[in-house]
């Protein structure tokens, strides 16, 4: 079987949009649809005509023929039903593909400020159970639209045929079945909802419970821990049987009321038979057509449901369906030199009130190291992050006499690395998590953060797995891949935030000494609680808690700033301490 093609569409947020798209598919559960449900009626005609031939004890050929068309009738039917399914899978698997590709799309373009906030367990509940639930319920909907009504109309008109009057009578509780379901619907959609925004709030305390399970463990708060996930669990359990338990337990409650004209078939039909105006073959058909047709009345009493549940989830993540936006890789920058200048940077997140740094000003250029520096929460960090024009920021980031602000996501990707203060893996080999899907060498970046060694004592070398199912590394190895990665590309401008934490004073002093040699065209802007790594780098950026900041090398700050000279001072006390 061919693949399927995820293709982008228009207007998304468009439901019917989906069939459009899938004209040919379409096309085909329209046929196939059609022709099943019509020639369904054959069934039970010719299974009448074979009870007829029997009652009537017709010659053997007679019944043998009679009996082969029965047989060849279901088969026919069955094979466009067949089709028909077939067809309607590989909507639903190509629905759920776009509707998986939109949402990751909308995820990905978000800005950095929206995804802050985003819970993770919302995202990843809209991204994978809403997009079933919706895909399954537009399933359905197809399905039904076919195998439900105009089946009913099959039948309901092969009925009348036979007799009009025992018809009308027989299906009088039909619409009463249909009109609960209808009445049942609102408390369903109430309880559904409630469900859905529950199953995301355990799901983000799932993943945060997983992401910060050794941090439990130390504390001694997992039995404390387990007990509230136990209580949420318990709370979504009950959400979960209010919304499904009305749903399945009124589906006997739909097939019986919607059987109870079949009292009329037996009395009526009956005495049709008596009075010699049906054979037992006739009546035999017409039952069997009730009996199948009240059923489907009960199953679109239950459909009604389905489809209620699936527009929960379709409100749920038709914010997320926006027109795929193809990557601009249009790259306009300069790639022989680098020069970078800030004036009256000002900062702050989007749910601070506050700034948390403030007029900011300094140049850099390819070649150089500048070391940013303060005591705890004096906006180290942060100040990193904002170069990156990932948030809206005040004052001004030019690279090369451009505002950061007017480079595209993707320029911006091109021209600058950055490696947070905790490095993140990926349960990938050595290789991936440094290259991440290109195939570039990696022999000279693990020379320059110093990590030859370390791959001399692994078997697979850079093909080693790590993470989950993998080696485990320490915080230094890992931190110094993490920085490999960084490094890759030798981006104009590289950003790293606290990258020694984990690694010893000697491996850091040579690192920084590859940094120097070979990172020349570029300019790397080092945050760093370590003073004693300033020593030879180019300029110094020393953040206050008051907002303020000091500027200089490392021999100006020395002389000039007394915070910087008494924290140097102590960190080389300890240090000779240690050794």
């Amino acid at each position: 079987m061919e693949n399927l093609k995820i293709r982008p569409m228009k207007e998304p947020d468009k439901i019917i949009n989906y069939w459009k798209q899938e004209k040919f598919v379409v096309a085909w559960i329209i046929v196939s649809g059609l022709i099943y449900n019509i020639s369904i009626v054959l069934g039970p005609i010719y299974q009448g005509k074979m009870v007829d031939t029997i009652v009537r004890h017709d010659d053997l050929p007679r019944v043998v023929k009679t009996a082969f068309i029965f047989i060849f009738s279901i088969f026919l039917t069955q094979i466009f039903r067949y089709i028909k399914r077939f067809y309607i899978r590989r909507f639903a698997n190509s629905t759920s593909a776009t509707m998986r590709l939109m949402v990751y799309n909308n995820i990905m373009h978000k800005s950095t400020a929206d995804l802050d906030e985003e819970n993770t367990g919302n995202l990843m509940t809209r991204a994978i159970s809403d997009v079933d639930l919706c895909v399954e319920g537009m399933r359905k909907f197809t399905t039904e639209v076919f195998d439900t009504v105009v089946m009913m109309v099959t039948y309901i008109i092969s009925m009348i045929l036979y007799d009009v009057k025992i018809t009308i009578l027989s299906l009088i509780f039909v619409p009463i079945a249909m009109l609960l379901a209808e009445k049942l619907k609102v408390i369903i959609y109430k309880y559904s909802i409630e469900f859905r925004n529950k199953s995301s709030e355990v799901s983000d305390i799932t993943y945060n419970t997983i992401e910060n399970v050794l941090t439990l463990r130390i504390n001694g708060m997992e039995k404390i821990n387990i007990k509230k996930y136990e209580e949420e669990l318990n709370d979504l359990q009950i959400r979960a049987i209010k919304a499904n338990l009305l749903e399945n337990s009124m589906h006997p409650v739909y097939n019986s009321i919607a059987m109870i004209g079949v009292v009329f078939v037996i009395y009526m039909g009956g005495n049709k038979v008596i009075e010699g105006d049906w054979s037992v073959g006739v009546f035999t058909t017409y039952i069997t057509m009730f009996v199948a047709m009240a059923k489907k009345a009960s199953k679109t009493a239950k459909l009604f449901n389905s489809v209620q549940k699936s527009q929960i989830s379709w409100k749920r993540i038709k914010p997320y369906l926006t027109e795929y936006q193809e990557k601009n890789n249009h790259l306009n920058i300069n790639k022989k030199t680098t020069n970078l200048t800030v004036e009256n940077l000002s900062f702050k997140y989007p749910s601070n009130n506050e700034n948390i740094i403030e007029n900011i000003n300094f140049e850099g250029k390819n070649g150089e190291i500048i070391g940013i520096t303060g005591s705890i929460v004096s906006g180290k960090s942060t100040l990193g992050l904002s170069l990156l024009g990932m948030y809206p920021y005040l004052g001004s980031i030019k690279v090369d006499g451009k505002e950061l602000k007017e480079y595209s996501e993707y320029e911006i990707s091109e021209m600058i690395s950055y490696l947070g203060h905790k490095p993140q893996l990926l349960s990938e080999t050595i290789y991936n998590n440094i290259t991440l899907g290109t195939k570039k060498h990696i022999s000279s970046v693990l020379k320059d953060v110093c990590f030859e060694k370390d791959l001399e004592t692994m078997k697979n070398k850079e093909f080693t797995l790590v993470g989950n199912g993998g080696v485990r590394l320490s915080g230094g190895q890992q931190s110094r891949i993490a920085l490999a990665r960084t490094l890759l590309n030798k981006s104009k401008i590289i950003i790293l935030d606290d990258p020694f934490s984990a690694v010893d004073m000697k491996t850091e002093e040579a690192i920084i000494e590859n940094l120097k040699n070979n990172y020349k065209d570029s300019l790397i802007i080092l945050i760093s609680h370590r003073l004693t790594v300033f020593k030879n780098i180019n300029k110094i950026i020393l953040l206050k808690k008051d907002k303020t900041a000091e500027y200089g090398s490392h021999e100006e700050l020395l002389k000039n700033s007394a915070i910087y000279k008494t924290i140097y001072e102590l960190q080389c006390a300890v240090g000779d301490e240690n050794e």
